[in-house]
């Protein structure tokens, strides 16, 4: 697409990763693309080549390109992730039952799988990344299966069968009813999106709770996905790989002493009341920022580390609270009534391991969301409602419903209210597995009659997610002795 590219003026230069600018701007009416020459393909004349390096909320960055040659009329569209990989791939499994599942908008990585395990149908990774629906995906796998089928029909008569089967289940995918009903669609299906680099996503028809049609699963990457991400050299010998395992383990033991003097500089610091700076890179122009943290002792809970980061380059602000400490035995479920404005001012701390919801307000947010806080009732309410307002993907544009847009302000309209002491009562539930959660006891040392805490104890499944099955709590230390031993011989 970008063959013999040459400036068109000096006015729209190439963007350049230069020190204090942004190579990634956000999306609005004063972000203009780039445009270049380029060489076509198909005539060999020049064509144009417009360039739009941006962040919106469904990719976070993303690279937009488009190519149209005036000569032959050739046009090509392409949208690339301009993201780094996530720490673990994504799984995303949404039963299709009626019409409005088929307008469910995807971002489908260039990486990413896409599989209907009823058809026993499985697509591979795609040449370039693509925004469609799940109708748009099935169209497009209709559209390449019917290509040579002729050819087929006469060379190979039993894979022309067999494809006529497939697509024949493919169109009946695309005539689901208008809602669902009492029993489950003949043609009903499960599209599963599988991307190792964990830039993929499919809309929630129910943001911003939960959808019950929609999971999502995070997995750790495997060999071969890391080869195909370009993560690992496949030409490498396995004692080469032994080696890089190896040092990557006596580098994590490395980092781990690192923390731990980090730790307890934080400590120390914190006696002596003072604030802990150090450099790091902001998370949204990657630019180098500081980042402070202090550790804070909660009466009637623990100690805990609140971090802060601005950017004065780009003007994001970040804090979050890691909780220390060892683990708890059991998990925690905190449930307070919330009754008057008073109410409303306790100190609460969510972990970055908690769940939250507020029925009154069909407000359900899971683990993980907004990651660890330190706040108020009040200042945890405002929080969600600037994420949700700011960062709630596929709920901005022309493509949206307008009865979702609506339904999704009427939800923010009533989530500030809640902030602002308008709405009571209301039961706030905090879900903790970690028990690394805490909402203030006004009435401390006594008890609080209108909040309970209830004890109970983990499932596998929490256990698994939280790395917990795994670990090694017997002779670690000596183990972890001789692996170095080992790794020095």
């Amino acid at each position: 697409m970008a063959d013999n590219v040459q400036t068109k003026n000096e006015e729209q230069p190439l963007p350049r990763m230069n020190a204090g600018t942004q190579l990634f701007e956000d999306l609005d009416a004063n972000v203009s693309a780039t445009e270049v020459e380029s060489l076509c393909m198909r005539c060999e004349k020049n064509g144009k080549t417009k360039i739009m390096l941006t962040r919106i909320p469904h990719f976070k960055s993303i690279i937009l390109m488009s190519f149209e040659c005036p000569h032959c009329g050739l046009q090509n569209n392409e949208v690339q992730s301009g993201e780094a990989l996530q720490e673990k791939g994504h799984r995303y499994e949404v039963k299709c039952t009626n019409k409005s599942d088929l307008s469910r908008q995807v971002v489908r990585n260039n990486s990413a799988s896409v599989s209907i395990p009823e058809f026993e149908f499985t697509a591979p990774p795609a040449i370039n990344s693509t925004l469609t629906t799940v109708e748009g995906l099935i169209s497009r796998f209709i559209e390449d299966l019917s290509m040579d089928q002729e050819q087929r029909k006469e060379v190979v008569p039993e894979m022309y069968a067999a494809v006529e089967a497939l697509l024949e289940k493919l169109r009946n995918a695309l005539e689901l009813p208008d809602e669902d009903g009492a029993e489950k669609p003949e043609h009903a299906f499960t599209m599963v999106v599988d991307d190792p680099s964990g830039n993929s996503y499919v809309e929630n028809l129910c943001a911003p709770n939960v959808d019950p049609k929609l999971s999502i699963h995070y997995y750790r990457r495997t060999r071969e996905q890391m080869i195909q991400l370009g993560m690992l050299n496949p030409d490498a010998e396995d004692i080469e790989q032994i080696e890089e395992q190896k040092k990557a383990q006596l580098n994590i033991r490395e980092e781990m002493r690192a923390a731990e003097n980090v730790m307890r500089a934080v400590k120390e610091a914190s006696e002596s009341n003072e604030i802990l700076t150090f450099p790091a890179n902001c998370s949204s122009c990657n630019l180098p920022c500081d980042t402070r943290m202090q550790m804070v002792n909660i009466p009637h809970f623990q100690e805990v580390i609140i971090m802060s980061t601005t950017c004065e380059k780009c003007g994001y602000k970040s804090n979050e609270v890691k909780c220390g400490g060892a683990i708890s035995e059991k998990g925690k479920r905190i449930t307070l009534i919330i009754e008057d404005k008073e109410d409303l001012s306790r100190d609460i701390l969510k972990s970055e391991t908690s769940s939250f919801k507020i029925p009154e307000l069909d407000l359900d947010m899971l683990a993980g969301t907004l990651g660890g806080r330190f706040t108020t009732i009040e200042g945890l309410l405002r929080q969600v409602h600037d994420e949700l307002d700011r960062r709630v993907p596929f709920l901005e544009g022309d493509s949206v419903a307008i009865d979702r847009r609506q339904k999704f302000q009427k939800f923010l309209g009533r989530l500030e209210d809640a902030a602002d002491g308008k709405i009571f009562p209301l039961t706030i539930t905090v879900d903790d597995p970690m028990a690394h959660s805490y909402i203030q006891n006004i009435y401390a040392p006594d008890p609080d009659p209108n909040m309970t805490t209830v004890l109970y104890e983990r499932s596998f499944e929490q256990n698994e997610d939280l790395g917990l099955n795994d670990i090694n709590v017997d002779n670690y230390a000596e183990e972890a002795v001789e692996e170095t031993k080992a790794g020095d011989n």
